[in-house]
C-alpha cells in the first residue's frame, strides 16, 4: 500500500509498504482522514528535532475498523474510530502518578513512531476510542482539540474569569472552545486577521491582532483594570511566552502548550512577585478525548470553518508545500486517504 515517507535530507515522496497484519488484541484501522498537525509541518522542513527519520507522518486519524484481533472486545467491524496517538512506558513517574500523557518516554505516531499517513493502520485495541455518532472528518479533529481542552484544565478555569488564548491554531481553537464552556470570558490573540472569524465562532468574546494592536495596554484594561486571570499561549515563541508572564493578573495562571524552539529569557522577580502558577501542557488524555467528543457531539466546534483544504493522499506532499507558503491561511487542512 502507498505510504507518505518524510526524509530530513530530501523532499517527501511516496513508496510502497506491506499491509499490517492484525493480533491478538490489536485492531486493523482503515484510515480515512489524517489532519497535518504544525508538528508534522516541522518534521516536512526537516526542523522538528523529536522526529524519526525517515517518516510516516500523521497523528491526527478518523476511520472505520475493519478488523478486530482474538479477544477485543472494546470495538467491532464498521465501528468509527479516533486513534489515539501516544504510547506511554506504565513505569516512568508521569505514567506511575496517573498523567500518561506526560510520559518520560512517550512515542507518539508520525514523530517517534511510524504515522498514519497510510489507508490501513493497526493500533491497539486500548489505543482506539468508538464514536459512530460522528463522521470521519470529525474524528480526525479530536486529537488536536483534545490538546487544546487539556491546556484549558491545566488552569484549573472559573466560571467568569478571564482567559487569554494566544494563538488561533486549532490548538488555540481547542483552548477557547474548552474555556468558553468552562464558563469564562476568552480572549483570542493572532497575528492574522484571518482567524478572527473562527476564534469567535470558537467561543472568545473578543479578538486581539497582536500585529496591529497593543495587546498589553488592552489586556490591562480587563477585569477591571487587574488584567486576565489566566494565560495560556499556545503559539511557541519566546517572545510571547515571555509575554504571558507579564500580561497575567498578580496571582494568576499561566499554562503553556506551545513550546519554543531557542531558548527563553524570563525575569524571575516578575512572576515570583506576582507568585504565579505557571503550568506546562502535553498532549491529552483519554478523558479529555471523550469530553471533546462530547462536545462535537454537541456542535460546539465550527467544523466547516476549522477545516480550510482537504487534499487526497497522493496529493499530500502538495498540501505541505501550501501550507508552508501561507501559514496564516491554513487552519486545518485533512488528507483524504
Amino acid at each position: 500500500m502507498k505510504a507518505l515517507v518524510i526524509n530530513q535530507d530530501k523532499p517527501a515522496h511516496f513508496t510502497e509498504i506491506a499491509e499490517p497484519q492484525c493480533n491478538e488484541g490489536e485492531v486493523l484501522v482503515g484510515v480515512e482522514y489524517v489532519g497535518l498537525c504544525g508538528s508534522d509541518l516541522n518534521t516536512w522542513r526537516g526542523g522538528n528535532p523529536l522526529t524519526v527519520y525517515p517518516c510516516i507522518p500523521g497523528h491526527e486519524i478518523g476511520g472505520v475498523v475493519l478488523q478486530v484481533g482474538h479477544g477485543v472486545r472494546s470495538c467491532k467491524t464498521g465501528d468509527r474510530v479516533v486513534v489515539l496517538p501516544c504510547t506511554e512506558c506504565g513505569a516512568c513517574s508521569a505514567c506511575l502518578s496517573g498523567r500518561p500523557n506526560a510520559c518520560q518516554f512517550n512515542q507518539t505516531l508520525g514523530v517517534q513512531r511510524q504515522g498514519g499517513m497510510v489507508k490501513k493502520l493497526v493500533m491497539a485495541a486500548n489505543k482506539v476510542l468508538v464514536c459512530n455518532s460522528l463522521n470521519s472528518q470529525q474524528l480526525a479533529l479530536i486529537e488536536p482539540l483534545s490538546v487544546g481542552l487539556h491546556a484549558a484544565r491545566r488552569a484549573q478555569i472559573n466560571v467568569g474569569e478571564w482567559v487569554v488564548v494566544m494563538g488561533c491554531g486549532v490548538i488555540g481553537l481547542g483552548v477557547i472552545t474548552a474555556a468558553a464552556s468552562m464558563g469564562a470570558r476568552v480572549v483570542a490573540i493572532d497575528i492574522d486577521p484571518r482567524k478572527e472569524a473562527v476564534a469567535k465562532a470558537c467561543g472568545a468574546t473578543q479578538f486581539i491582532n497582536s500585529h496591529t494592536e497593543d495587546v498589553a495596554a488592552l489586556l490591562g484594561k480587563l477585569n477591571d483594570g487587574h488584567g486576565p486571570a489566566v494565560v495560556i499561549e499556545a503559539i511557541g515563541l519566546a517572545s510571547t511566552i515571555e509575554q504571558a508572564v507579564d500580561v497575567v493578573a498578580f496571582a494568576g495562571r499561566v499554562v503553556y502548550v506551545g513550546y519554543a524552539k531557542k531558548p527563553v529569557t524570563f525575569d524571575s522577580a516578575r512572576f515570583l512577585l506576582k507568585e504565579l502558577d505557571i503550568r506546562g501542557s502535553r498532549n491529552a488524555t483519554v478523558t479529555d478525548f471523550r469530553a471533546v467528543i462530547a462536545l462535537m457531539e454537541q456542535n460546539r466546534y465550527p467544523v466547516e470553518k476549522i477545516i480550510s483544504a482537504y487534499y487526497p493522499l497522493d496529493q499530500a506532499d502538495q498540501a505541505f508545500t501550501r501550507w508552508a507558503a501561507d501559514p496564516g491561511s491554513i487552519t486545518k487542512i485533512l488528507i483524504e486517504l
